[in-house]
C-alpha cells in the first residue's frame, strides 16, 4: 500500500488524470495473467515480473505497476486494462 500523501500527488504522466490503487483481488488477477504471459504493456513488450500493486487511471483504461512501493510511472510501461474503443 502506497503512502496516502504520495498517492495524493501522483497523476497519470500522459493525461494528468488522478490515480487510485487497485484492490488486492485485482492485483492478484493481474499477477495471474502476468505469470501466464498474457500481459503486454503499451510499448508492446510482455510484462514478466509480478506487481506489488497497481495504480489505475481514473478513466480505468490504463494502470501503472507498483514494485517495492515504487510506482512505475512511464507511459510505455502502462498496462492496458480495457480494450480500446474503435
Amino acid at each position: 500500500m502506497l503512502d496516502r500523501e504520495l498517492l495524493s500527488i501522483l497523476c497519470c504522466p500522459e493525461t494528468r488524470q488522478d490515480l487510485a490503487e487497485a484492490d488486492p483481488a485485482g492485483v492478484a488477477d493481474l499477477n495471474r495473467r502476468i505469470a501466464a504471459g498474457a500481459v503486454i504493456n503499451r510499448a508492446g513488450m510482455p510484462v514478466a515480473d509480478a506487481a506489488d500493486g497497481l495504480l489505475v487511471r481514473s478513466d480505468g483504461r490504463y494502470g501503472y505497476l507498483v514494485r517495492g512501493d515504487i510506482p512505475m510511472m512511464l507511459v510505455d510501461e502502462a498496462i492496458p486494462l480495457q480494450t480500446a474503443e474503435p
